[in-house]
Parts: structure tokens; sequence; C-alpha cells
């Protein structure tokens, strides 16, 4: 049966200041509390009476209080006479009785809480807690869902997001987007409900009937040969600098550009960084080659002068793509001599150098378990907390790599 009781909460205040009055609701060893509009010092209050003393104000106080009573008492003799009070929890006796001693303020609280199960407010606050590019990955399907479902949309609970949703919504991405963009933003959403169900926001989940199909990956990597003809093809002079970058990412382990154009410095022959998606420390060893390019790109602030010629790494990479991307034979045509490419790898971007590196480094025959710690995905990352892995032997299979590639060594 459950328990109630007033008390004086004087936990959370300092000295000589006053404290709150609280009504504490037990059930089942669990205990729930109300606090009320009532502030007094420990000496104003009577505990074995229940009341206010030596207050200016105490008459009114010990009104409310009495009033106070009167209501818990009369709504648990109610929910005992219903039979409710045996199966409820102390939080949801405490929301009962919330209702009947401020109905405004209960009313107010329950629509902030109901605006807490909205699907939107969960996804905000699910982006929000995401660093500023993931938060814009999420925006941007938030903005799809608005686009579908209009002002709707800011009404919908987890509950109507069910799998004809989304099956409507995934033919309304079909429009303007492919596959693997459509799959982005229906992950995004069947993470925000992942979320939910562990916070006990939800247990509906559309996502056991609704299945998001995979794509197959497109090629996204330079064969040995092509790499080969890429680093010795005579090219415009702009495009000499987007190239040499391109082959140092692949000479640096498939090094990502913004982590690239983030470098400080060499130490003892390597380059120690923390990767900017991950924060998970890598430190790669530079081989002759790479430092010849490095040298050749020297910066003063950084260890390379990208970011003191181009605005960002974003600006930069832009650039580059579009570049490699021209790379091969070109005429002019035409009066004015317009520029006429006919490109030997037209899909190719800075991404290629990564997937490269790890697939030439497994047609070499070299442990999975070593290109992946290459590339930093870990296979067992519970077991990498207790083992070291051998730095050495990314070592040796990068000059491996390099030593096909540039050379032909086996």
């Amino acid at each position: 049966m459950a328990k109630t009781s007033f008390f004086h909460d004087t936990r959370r205040t300092k000295p000589g200041l006053p404290s709150v009055l609280k009504v504490a609701i037990c059930q089942n060893r669990k205990t729930a509390y109300i606090s009320l509009p009532v502030k007094v010092l420990p000496k104003q209050w009577d505990s074995k009476k229940c009341m206010v003393v030596k207050h200016p104000n105490q008459q009114v106080l010990n009104l409310h209080i009495k009033g106070a009573m009167q209501v818990v008492e009369r709504t648990l003799f109610i929910l005992g006479d219903e039979g409710r009070l045996p199966l409820m929890t102390a939080i949801e006796i405490r929301d009962e009785i919330e209702r009947k001693l401020n109905p405004v303020k209960a009313e107010k609280k329950q629509e902030v809480e109901k605006r807490k199960t909205l699907f939107v407010t969960r996804f905000k606050m699910f982006a929000d807690s995401k660093k500023p590019s993931t938060r814009g990955l999420y925006m941007h399907t938030l903005s799809r869902m608005r686009a579908f479902a209009g002002d709707k949309l800011d009404r919908l609970t987890f509950e109507d997001i069910t799998k004809e949703w989304l099956t409507s919504f995934e033919n309304f991405l079909a429009q303007t987007a492919r596959k693997n963009s459509r799959n982005i933003h229906l992950r995004n959403i069947r993470a925000v409900f992942n979320e939910a169900i562990d916070d006990e926001i939800t247990s509906f989940y559309p996502f056991r009937r609704f299945k998001i199909r995979p794509v197959a990956t497109p090629k996204r990597n330079l064969k040995v040969e092509e790499l080969r003809t890429l680093m010795t093809f005579p090219m415009e002079d702009y495009a000499v600098q987007y190239r040499d970058m391109f082959i140092l990412m692949f000479m640096l382990l498939g090094i990502n550009m913004v982590d690239l154009c983030n470098l400080k410095e060499i130490e003892d022959g390597r380059i120690n960084y923390y990767r900017a998606k991950t924060g998970r420390l890598y430190s790669i060893k530079v081989e002759p080659e790479a430092l010849e390019i490095i040298e050749r790109y020297r910066g003063q602030n950084w260890l390379l002068n990208i970011l003191e010629r181009y605005e960002d790494y974003r600006d930069y990479t832009h650039r580059m793509n579009l570049s490699l991307k021209k790379i091969g034979p070109m005429k002019r045509v035409g009066r004015g001599g317009k520029k006429v490419y006919q490109p030997l790898f037209p899909k190719i971007s800075t991404y290629w150098a990564r997937h490269s590196w790890a697939t030439i480094a497994a047609s070499l025959d070299i442990p999975k378990e070593t290109i992946a710690h290459a590339l930093g995905h870990s296979a067992n990352s519970v077991t990498d907390i207790y083992i070291e892995f051998d730095q050495r032997k990314v070592d040796v299979a990068n000059r491996r790599v390099l030593d096909w590639v540039l050379y032909g060594k086996k």
C-alpha cells in the first residue's frame, strides 16, 4: 500500500536559506516527490505536527499544507477504491496527485512530456547531440521528411512512423535521390528509433518489418597499372599538385584530406595525429617517396601549404576532385580553342586513395588484420584494449605496397 509523508527538504539548500516542503510518495520501495510552493527555514517547520511555525505567513502556509493533505488523502482513497492503487508505481501516483493539486501546471507538464515523445522533437535532440558535420546530415534528413509530410510532421508520434509511412517516404525520395542516399535518410530515422527505445520513450519499431536494402558499392579504387598511369601521365601544370596530393594520400595509408591538411610536423620519421572522424590516434611512417612530395609542398604553419593557399580543406578537396576527374588526353576544338577532355578516371575522388591502398595490400596477401589496423578498422575492439598491435606490421605492409606500385617489386 502506498505511503505518503510531508517533509522539509534541506539536502541541497545552503545554510541560512529557506528550503522547499515536499510530499513523498512511497510504493514498492520506490519514492517519488512533489514540491509544494512552500519554502521555510528549518526552525520554521515542525515535523511532528506537520505544520509551519514562527513564520509571518504561517496561517496561510498551513492552510495550503492542510489543503494539500486533503488532496493527497482523497486521491489515494479514490485510487484504492477503484482498485488501481496496488498496480501503480510511485511516479504514476505522484502524477495523479499533481494533476489534482495543480491542474494547470500538470497540463503544461503533460504537454512538455508529450512533445518529448513526438518524433520531430526526439529527432532534433538526437541530431543536436552529434558533432556539426553529422548533425548536418540528420538535419538534411529532417528537411526531406518535412518536404514529404509538410506540417503534419510536427504532430507525428513514433507510432505514426509505420512501415507504410516509411515505404511512402522512400518512394518520395526515389524521385530525386539514388538508393544509397535514400538509405542514409532511412538509417538516420532508424538511429532515432533505436535511441528512443533505449530511453523507453517508445517500444514501437517499424524496422522489424521495413528493411533497408543495401546496394553494392561501386568500384572506388585504381588498379596497380592505373595508379602507375596516373603517376606518369603528362598533364596540365595546374593539375600536377592535385595528382601529387592524391599519391601522397595513397603513400600515407589513404589518409583523409582533413587530416592531411591539419598535419603539423614529422617526428622521428613519423606523422602522429588523431583522426578527425573517429578521434583515434594514428602513427604512420613517412617513406622517402612520401617525404619527397611533402618537401615539395612544405608549409610554414602546417606540414603542407594547403591551408595557407586555400580557404579550407573542403574547398581544396572540391577543386582536387574536379581536377582529378579531368586527367587524360585533352584537345582544343572550335575557334575559341575550347578544352575537351577524355578522362582516364572519370569517377575518381580523394577517397580512391584509401580504397586503392587497401585493395593493393590485399592483392599482396597482406593479412586482413594488418590492413584493418592500417585503416583504423578495429576487428575486435574489446581485444584491442588488452593487446597492443605491432605497428611495425603496418610499416612493412606499406613498404611492400609502395615497392610493388613504384618499382614492380613483390
